[in-house]
């Protein structure tokens, strides 16, 4: 697959983890609408900086330059993790490891992907930006002034004494992510669906949503344009990522959440309506009759409404 420790061994069948066909997705809560990771499949470099309005949340990524930074897409298997720890401590199983023994096509068939020759290459270059990116913050530091890990310790492949053959391979988790999981309200269930959303804006979108509208009620959940950004840690600049957000409201395919544009009054910038879709709006997705264009990316907003807004 890619650069790695190799591991040989004889008999270590038993400590895979056993494949889990329905197995609940869960995504960790702190990770769900900061900007964690680089939103683009394009090898990105720059670093993200990130300062809450507040001044009281910050959050730092850089990258390695060799394999780029860890995407939304790679945070796939970080789900596929907390996931798997989420159900460990669901059947009461004592001393949850942090390295985690997995078999590559088991975790390429839990997350969505296809299990061709291709894939696993891509999967090992996944682990590698997953192992090299650094994080700094101070979420959850305590009494730290911050905390710096990379989201993966290290990752090896297991490699059968006798044949050569890989059998398999460990991931291990940062303690900070481990930890993370672990902790009581540190995870939330996502949709399935969430695997086969392709664009990195409307992931990370999801996100927002299923951790503000999840349990916002009926006036959901609203955030201004301006924030959504800094909130992203999007390269680019705010003008491309307000039409790009335009379309994708549009567009309103996001499971499970319907979207809104709204113009509160008395401000310049329009603000993201976030709602939990009903049961019956779950059974047909709307779409737009037609794409915005990039000028009238502000164009048919609805007033707006009272509800949680982000701060």
């Amino acid at each position: 697959m890619s650069r790695a420790n190799k591991t040989y061994f004889s008999d270590q069948f038993d400590l895979f983890l056993p494949y889990i066909e329905d197995l609940p997705l869960r995504d960790q809560r702190e990770m769900m609408e900061r900007p964690f990771f680089s939103l683009a499949k394009s090898k990105r470099i720059k670093p993200i900086d990130y300062r809450s309005p507040d001044g009281k949340t910050w959050v730092h990524v850089s990258a390695n330059p060799e394999y780029g930074m860890a995407t939304i897409w790679d945070a796939d298997i970080l789900i596929y993790c907390a996931s798997t720890l989420a159900d460990m401590q669901r059947r009461g199983l004592n001393d949850i490891p942090r390295k985690l023994h997995i078999m590559p096509f088991d975790l390429l068939r839990a997350i969505g992907r296809p299990t061709t020759g291709r894939a696993y290459e891509l999967l090992g270059q996944t682990l590698d930006r997953l192992v090299s990116t650094t994080v700094k913050t101070n979420i959850r530091a305590e009494n730290r002034r911050e905390a710096t890990f990379n989201w993966l310790d290290g990752w090896t492949q297991l490699v059968d004494e006798r044949t050569e053959r890989s059998r398999g391979m460990t991931i291990e988790l940062s303690s900070w992510f481990y930890e993370g999981v672990l902790m009581s309200g540190g995870i939330l269930s996502i949709d399935r669906a969430y695997f086969q959303i392709s664009g990195g804006r409307e992931r990370w979108l999801y996100r927002v949503a299923r951790k503000h509208a999840g349990g916002a009620g009926e006036g959901g959940f609203a955030i201004s344009l301006p924030t959504l950004f800094e909130k992203s840690g999007a390269e680019g600049q705010y003008r491309r990522f307000k039409f790009e957000i335009a379309k994708i409201v549009d567009r309103n395919e996001l499971p499970g959440y319907a979207l809104t544009l709204e113009q509160p009054p008395g401000k310049r910038e329009p603000h993201l309506r976030m709602v939990r879709r009903t049961d019956a709006q779950l059974t047909s997705t709307p779409r737009a009759s037609k794409s915005l264009k990039p000028a009238a990316a502000t164009s048919k907003l609805a007033p707006a409404k009272s509800a949680t807004r982000a701060r």
